[in-house]
């Protein structure tokens, strides 16, 4: 148990850190629009879908991460509801928006699973 809560304050500390970092990046470099070069969006949101696994393990099960980076990539290309609202708005938190939504939205659905079905990735 004391090693699952220390990974997951290492990853809370690490997805609004790398939030924090890449809104001051993206509007340091006068980034426009949402270009494929920036990946510290898609950091920050994987990070938060991993939370979704991290009360219940030290280190998820592959199947758990393999569970959340897909969940993410799904969410983050189809981009539904407020995934797509959050892409659609200017700046570097629209940037980073859409990925946080996406992740968010991945831990919720993980723990979810985790709660109805135990089991489900170890």
């Amino acid at each position: 148990r004391h090693f699952a809560r220390q990974i997951r304050q290492i990853g809370g500390g690490l997805w609004w850190k790398a939030s924090l970092g890449g809104v001051w990046a993206i509007r340091a470099a006068g980034i426009r629009g949402d270009p494929g070069f920036v990946v510290i969006d898609e950091v920050a949101g994987q990070w938060l879908a991993l939370l979704g696994l991290a009360p219940a393990w030290g280190w998820p099960p592959l199947r758990g991460v393999l569970a959340a980076f897909v969940l993410f990539r799904v969410l983050d290309v189809a981009k539904p509801g407020p995934v797509g609202w959050a892409d659609r708005q200017a700046g570097a938190w629209g940037v980073m928006g859409d990925d946080l939504i996406a992740g968010t939205g991945v831990a919720v659905v993980l723990w979810g699973v985790r709660l109805v079905w135990p089991g489900a990735f170890g």
